[in-house]
């Protein structure tokens, strides 16, 4: 991996880590810092050898929001050249499983990047928020439309409006995060649902993520049509026929990614 000035990254087994470090800061998120982590998570969805990715943050929390600095005297025209939110869409390109490891705070574009993540554990000590409405903007990185999806309109509208925290308790009941644990257990929990993730067949996980992220756009109909063409094209892979022959022969499936 090559070395980054905002982020630190590791591969332990098939689990790729990126952990955003500017502690001094709360992990702030500047547009360096967004390049960094795409750059390292495109690095993972290359590398066959990982197969599911945790994103986590260094020190007291997640990230408390974006670096307010790089933006205070910007205008219009200047937040449009910066093209900021290139870095951001390109997170969707990503393949691979993405699990965010959440803790302290995560709040306006920190939350933004919590919600690009496909699964999410949280200590039970989190606080989500959207606070850009107390700055006197509204978060522009996706964060009205992820938010809207998962929670529906009205806790998204109650939560935008008023710029409130929202708990690992409500997160969790409005469908945030999948799981809230003690900050102690934060990193074993995530990355025993990497761990889970990795020894499934890579092109199935691939295909069932692209699937579930096309679902949230599209038709029904859309939707299982996509579907079905993902499901027929699996049955040109390596690991179908050692899937199933596994299961005949009752032994465990030696998946290789083909």
């Amino acid at each position: 991996m090559s070395n980054f000035e905002y982020i630190e990254t590791r591969v332990e087994g098939n689990i790729g880590f990126i952990e955003l470090n500017r502690p001094k800061v709360l992990n702030a998120l500047n547009r360096g810092m967004i390049s960094e982590i795409l750059a390292a998570m495109d690095n993972f969805d290359r590398n066959d050898d990982v197969r599911a990715m945790i994103l986590s943050g260094k020190g007291r929390c997640f990230a408390a929001g974006a670096d307010i600095d790089e933006m205070a005297e910007a205008g219009s025209v200047d937040i449009e050249l910066m093209n900021q939110f290139t870095d951001w869409d390109r997170i969707a390109w990503i393949k691979k499983p993405i699990i965010g490891a959440i803790h302290g705070f995560a709040l306006g574009g920190a939350f933004e990047l919590a919600l690009c993540c496909d699964l999410l554990i949280a200590s039970e000590d989190v606080e989500f928020g959207f606070p850009e409405v107390l700055l006197g903007v509204m978060p522009g990185a996706g964060g009205t439309v992820r938010l809207t999806k998962l929670a529906g309109k009205t806790k998204a509208m109650e939560w935008l409006f008023t710029g409130r925290r929202i708990s690992a308790s409500e997160a969790l009941h409005f469908g945030i995060i999948n799981k809230a644990v003690s900050k102690e257990l934060l990193l074993e929990e995530a990355v025993r649902f990497a761990n889970s993730i990795a020894v499934q067949p890579p092109l199935s996980i691939r295909f069932i993520k692209e699937s579930v992220l096309k679902a949230i756009d599209a038709s029904i109909y859309e939707g299982m049509q996509f579907e079905r063409k993902n499901f027929s094209m699996l049955f040109s892979s390596q690991d179908q026929k050692e899937g199933m022959k596994a299961f005949i022969e009752k032994r465990k499936a030696n998946f290789t990614g083909k």
